[in-house]
């Protein structure tokens, strides 16, 4: 997984070529516990770095979702919609939630990698 970075704010973006899939990582799903609504962007919504791109809902909150690079949608994983549990289930596989064409690649250095974001996690023990 080493084109997987990751924001302080526990989202993932993971690299397909040119493509950014974008989720939330396990320990924000085992932070929110069971997740029973995900509200998706819209295709061709376009988002800047920390804009607010989707919405997850859990039994216990609602968090946002923020982009963690800039981009365009080009996917979203519809299944959430009526299987909004994957997310935690696999959160880093079937319950990715959005894809996007970056815009500016150079935002990826202001994320954290593997090894950077399991540090950073210790910090909130």
């Amino acid at each position: 997984m080493s084109d997987t970075r990751y924001t302080q704010d526990h989202e993932y973006i993971r690299l397909e070529g040119d493509i950014a899939v974008v989720g939330i990582t396990d320990h924000a799903q085992q932070a929110l516990g069971d997740i029973v609504f995900v509200e998706l962007p819209a295709i061709g919504a376009t988002f800047k770095r920390g804009d607010q791109a989707a919405v997850v809902e859990s039994v216990k909150a609602a968090s946002d979702i923020f982009a963690p690079v800039s981009g365009e949608v080009v996917g979203v994983n519809a299944a959430l919609e009526k299987q909004p549990g994957e997310v935690n289930e696999d959160p880093a596989g079937k319950g990715w939630f959005y894809k996007a064409r970056m815009t500016d690649r150079t935002e990826l250095d202001t994320l954290m990698d593997e090894a950077a974001y399991q540090a950073f996690l210790k910090t909130l023990a």
